[in-house]
């Protein structure tokens, strides 16, 4: 494909992706996308790293085609209540994967049939107890 609707077309189909699924998740409408794919509306550069994200595309393979098409696809769900204390407490997305890290590795492996469900006050008291480490990062 050249250009940069084509390929986002390409590798959404290549995914198994529709347009619905990928404007959904990317926070667009499904028109806009459509129009994007045709060539008849241009991205911004906030819209193209969405779009890049949720297709696990290199954005420079979207921008030029030369690149690496995609990079590693690796899904990871930060649970809505960390995302909301994430950004309360403005923190960066490496310190919000830090912490769900400790999570995934402390505290829902002590509990063999699975962890409850965090919640927003939960999630909290975990970044205060990893604050001093979050910042030597």
């Amino acid at each position: 494909m050249s250009t940069v609707g084509g390929r986002i077309r390409e590798i959404r189909e290549a995914r198994g992706m529709t347009q619905d699924q990928l404007a959904t998740r990317s926070g667009i409408s499904k028109g806009f996308l459509s129009e994007v794919e045709n060539d008849r509306r241009n991205l911004s550069s906030k819209i193209l790293l969405k779009l890049a994200i949720e297709l696990g595309a290199a954005v420079d393979y979207l921008l030029t085609g030369t690149s690496a098409k995609t990079e590693p696809v690796t899904s990871i769900e930060i649970p809505v209540e960390l995302s909301r204390v994430a950004e309360e407490l403005h923190l960066t997305h490496s310190e919000t994967m830090a912490i769900l890290e400790a999570y995934s590795s402390v505290v829902a492996r002590r509990n063999p049939q699975g962890a409850r469900r965090y919640t927003e006050g939960d999630w909290r008291q975990l970044h205060k107890a990893l604050e001093p480490f979050l910042q030597k990062r």
